[in-house]
Order: structure tokens, then sequence, then C-alpha cells
């Protein structure tokens, strides 16, 4: 176990309050918060899943996924176990609804030795919800900074203010959710109020950490012409250059509706395209849309199929080769 950064006493009977996250869960002693990762021991907050792993792998950068940072290399790709969140939907919830019975435990300089071993120039904490793994998280991303490895999350931005500024300063990338636009449907489905994701997102981008997002499109629940104009709206306001990826979704967990169509995934992107430069689709077989193209000319700037991805239409200088665009993407 380790000491949670974030919490505070609450009353009396020795209750703590953690802090991290929104929920701001009540802990009364011997007891663990939502997550499911943060018990009340003898007056004090610990974080039970510090350096213990569920998943380790060495993925290609696009399935975070993150198009416009590092396009074509691999990451080493860790998870933990927890969530703060409620999804019926939810792909990985063998990890994120339940402790595992057996996990690996590795320790930040452990875990940063892995990735020199096996050449990646990155750590992403993806799998489950990394948020939940702050301590273990902020520790490792410090320590990698230093060894010149950059840290990467995927997130559904469910964060207290003050410890998102603070993971911000070591983690040089995030891919966060933005499950939709429909406020009941965040409060009721997800299990937050969408003004904090959007505080999330506002604050990865102020403080210039990377910032590419996900809206996983669920037939009936968040898939209506509306919402994506108000989101993809919203979104432009804070630049229209962050990459958006709208992906489809596939029955997992307690969710048994169907898979999205195709037709909506495109529709939606096209929509989306109205306001924002550079929209993807993802986890559906269609051809020409994970593609980057230059906004101003048209011009195939990355080349994607599958997972594998060929920078073909950007110069040295990161601009388009063909009408000088600067291009956001990180190489």
């Amino acid at each position: 176990m380790k000491p949670a950064v974030y919490f505070d006493e609450y009353g009396e009977d020795d209750a703590l309050q953690c802090l991290l996250c929104p929920r701001h869960c009540i802990i009364k002693p011997n007891q663990v918060g939502f997550c499911g990762v943060r018990r009340n021991v003898d007056g004090m907050l610990y974080s039970l899943n510090y350096g213990q792993l569920t998943s380790i792998a060495v993925d290609p950068i696009e399935k975070k996924p993150l198009y416009h940072f590092f396009p074509g290399e691999k990451i080493l790709s860790v998870g933990s176990w927890g969530c703060n969140l409620k999804c019926d939907f939810c792909q990985n919830w063998e990890i994120s609804k339940q402790r595992p019975k057996t996990v690996k435990r590795v320790m930040p300089k452990q875990l940063i030795q892995i990735a020199l071993e096996r050449e990646s120039q990155g750590i992403a904490f993806t799998y489950n919800e990394p948020i939940v793994s702050f301590e273990f998280i902020l520790d490792t991303s410090r320590a990698a900074a230093k060894e010149g490895i950059y840290s990467v999350l995927v997130t559904n931005g469910v964060i207290d203010e003050e410890p998102m500024d603070l993971l911000s300063q070591s983690v040089r990338a995030m891919n966060i959710d933005l499950k939709g636009w429909n406020d009941d449907f965040y409060r009721n489905e997800i299990g937050t109020d969408k003004r904090n994701v959007l505080r999330s997102i506002e604050t990865a981008k102020k403080v210039g950490t990377h910032l590419e997002l996900t809206t996983l499109i669920i037939p009936g629940k968040n898939d209506s012409t509306e919402e994506m104009i108000e989101e993809a709206k919203w979104i432009s306001e804070i630049s229209k250059d962050i990459p958006l990826h709208i992906n489809r979704y596939h029955p997992s967990y307690k969710s048994e509706i169907p898979p999205t169509p195709p037709e909506s995934l495109t529709m939606l992107a096209e929509v989306a395209k109205e306001y924002l430069r550079y929209v993807y689709v993802g986890n559906a077989s269609l051809p020409g849309l994970s593609d980057t193209i230059c906004p101003h000319c048209g011009n195939l700037l990355i080349e994607r199929k599958g997972m594998r991805s060929s920078v073909v239409g950007i110069d040295e200088k990161g601009r388009c080769n063909k009408c000088q665009e600067e291009i956001p993407v990180v190489f």
C-alpha cells in the first residue's frame, strides 16, 4: 500500500474524505471508496493498487488512440485495476469493476527499465482508469521524465483540479474520453457531471499537454446530430486543432445494445468536421476515415491502415509538403 496524496479528515469516527476525484468519497475505517482502490487504515488513506499491474504490452501508439503524437511509434502500455465511473458498457470491466486475483508488482524504476529494454520512448497508463492509480503514475512519470521517457494517460478525465494540475506537470500527452454531450446521460449512466471532464480538458490544454479526445458512440444514448454539433462547437472554442476520435461501440459488460452502425459514425464525423480540423473514425473498417488530411489543401499527410501509420505528406519542419500549412503533430 502507498499513502494517498489527496484526502482529509471528515467528521468523527475516524472517517476520511478522498479528494482525488469529484466523488469525494467518505471512507470509514477499513472501508474503501467507490473506485475500490483507496482504503482507510487507522485514520490514513492508502492506495491499494500502487505498482500492481494487470496488463503490460508494447502497442502501436495509434491504439491509445493518439494520432498526432509520435505517429508510427510503439509505446509500453500498462494497466492496473479500479475505476471511478459506473459505465454499463465498459470494455475492460474485468479489471475496472473488480479486484483481480493475480497482479504483477512493478515499482516505478522497474517499469522505466522495462520501457528501456523494450526500446519504448514512452509509457502509456491505460486499460483501466489510470486516475485511480494517481500516486503510482505521479512517481513513475516524474522519474521517467528524468530518463527522457514521456508518459501518456488514456483517461476519463474525472479528477479534481489540483491533482490534475499536478499530474499534468509530468504527463506529456493525454487522450481524454468525452463520453457525450447529454448531461443526463453523463450523470445517470456514467456516474459524474460532464463539467468535471470539461474542466480536465481545459486544464490539459492550458498547461500545454498534448491532447486528443475520444467519444464512443452508443446507439440511442449519445448519437444525436444535435449533441455532436454542440460537442464539436465546444471543442473548437478551445482549439480547432484538437483531434477528435469518434469510435464504434460494441456490446460489453452489462450492455446488450447492438454495435454502432458504420453510417452513423460517418455522419457524425462529417458533422464534427464542420467545426474541427482533425476528426477520425475508430474501431471500424472505414477506409480513409483514419487518415490525416491537410485542412488547407486536402493533401494526404498521414496514411493509416489498421494500427500502422505512414507519414507521407509532412516535411521535416512539420508542414504540409504541398501548401506549407503547419500541422499540429508531435514527432
